[in-house]
């Protein structure tokens, strides 16, 4: 992974205009792309698109494609990776040529997914096979399927930790600072990295709404003007204890000089003790490990320090949903591809992440996690396209790096206020926002 160039402004108000249907892709018939009741019933040539340009660089998906042929062989598979993929589909997406299967861009307003995806199947067939299904619900139907999911919480050099004297995942926010004090005063690892410059890294935390409180609904929640930062709510703890880290002078001096890339070798080295990700990113630290001559069983993976009647919880959240385009030619092929894909590749399990497959087991990677019963809560998405809409005209961007970026600069002294303020605001313009958009 890493940061993704996106359209902005007018450029980016004209393209969700269009993508929501106003260059007059409406009109559509809705036909349900059908799995084939027999794989010779699935022909054609089909165009991926996809954001893992690494995967297509280096083989891994004609690869994938070719153990996909051996059930499938009157299907040809081309992938395509797009380095900006979300700007570049979303210009695509005024046309009817944006491939047989994609990822569903974020700029698509979740009600207009029926204009631009074939449905899949209904709500209570799918939803009962596949996790995370809701997210790319729409009056009953469901036009997505994740890629798979993911954990959230705290990527660490477990041997570092140890070092420093620490044998337990810590049960508080409080706890978790004076552990990464300790790291600063009885190692010479940096406790915290924030990846500041890259951005993307910081959005994650908002993945942790719900695994303070252990509520599956927490995000469903703030569909309105209920003051999300407000004394013991999920995000007033998140970001304060983002502040904190940082105040404290627990992170880099200088954020602005963060390199993602070089933070992975900078873990598994032992140089840096912290990171807060999702559990995709364990398998790529291990990795880093093994190409530094490090041990890849020292990257550990711990649940956001807050538990609820002595339990932790970790929500589940989805990755990027496959779709199929409402005007491919091929949908039966396509929609084969996105079974196989979801079910039969091993994909999540290479990428040490969540099953969208309900039946199949967590990753190996989660295995702490199941071994210290930690709750996992599948992120309910009822309500995403009302807090999306109170976000955007807040102008806050819960999943943009650009307000916790701000969060930092004001916690290490390079932007005037406190943390009491910046939050204080951050509920004032939602509020005001959920009261011009509604709920």
């Amino acid at each position: 992974m890493g940061k993704k160039k996106t359209l902005t402004g007018a450029l980016l108000t004209a393209a969700i205009m269009t993508v929501a249907g106003c260059s007059g892709q409406g009109a559509v018939s809705g036909e349900t792309a059908t799995a084939p009741a027999d794989p010779g019933d699935a022909s054609g040539a089909i165009k991926v698109l996809t954001h893992r340009t690494d995967l297509v660089q280096n083989g891994t998906m004609d690869k994938y494609a070719a153990e996909f042929n051996k059930i499938y062989p009157k299907v040809k598979v081309k992938f395509e990776g797009l380095t900006d993929y979300e700007g570049e589909v979303k210009i695509r997406m005024n046309t009817d040529d944006y491939g047989d299967v994609l990822m569903i861009p974020a700029a698509v307003a979740k009600n207009d997914y029926p204009k631009f995806f074939a449905p899949l199947g209904s709500a209570g067939e799918l939803g009962d096979k596949y996790r995370f299904s809701d997210k790319a619900e729409v009056g009953g139907k469901i036009y997505g399927i994740s890629t798979f999911g993911t954990a959230n919480g705290f990527l660490y050099n477990k041997a570092v930790w140890k070092k420093a004297g620490i044998t337990d995942w810590p049960a508080t926010p409080k706890e978790f600072v004076d552990d990464l004090k300790a790291i600063e005063s009885r190692t010479d690892a940096l406790p915290y990295y924030t990846n500041f410059k890259d951005g993307w890294p910081l959005t994650a935390w908002s993945n942790n709404i719900g695994s303070v409180t252990c509520d599956a609904k927490a995000n469903d929640k703030l569909a309105g003007p209920v003051s999300p930062w407000k004394q013991g709510s999920d995000l007033h703890t998140i970001d304060s204890l983002l502040y904190d880290i940082v105040e404290g002078g627990l992170s880099e001096k200088d954020p602005n000089t963060t390199n993602w890339e070089a933070s992975k070798d900078m873990v598994a080295r032992g140089k840096v003790a912290t990171m807060q990700l999702g559990s995709w990113a364990i398998t790529q630290m291990q990795a880093a490990a093994e190409k530094a001559g490090t041990n890849p069983d020292d990257i550990g993976f711990m649940p956001f320090p807050a538990r609820k009647d002595g339990k932790y919880c970790a929500i589940l959240a989805s990755d990027y949903q496959q779709a199929v385009n409402v005007h491919s030619d091929h949908k039966t092929a396509a929609r084969a591809w996105v079974d196989w894909f979801t079910e039969k590749s091993g994909f999540p399990a290479t990428e040490g992440a969540v099953p969208a497959l309900r039946s199949a087991p967590m990753p190996d990677t989660l295995d702490d996690f199941v071994d210290n019963d930690v709750t996992f809560l599948e992120r309910s998405e009822a309500k995403t396209g009302a807090v999306n809409a109170i976000d955007n005209a807040a102008e806050i961007g819960l999943n943009k790096p650009d307000y916790r970026q701000k969060l930092v600069d004001t916690a290490r002294g390079a932007q005037d206020g406190s943390l009491e303020d910046f939050l204080a605001d951050l509920d004032k313009r939602w509020n005001e926002a959920a009261g011009t958009v509604g709920s």
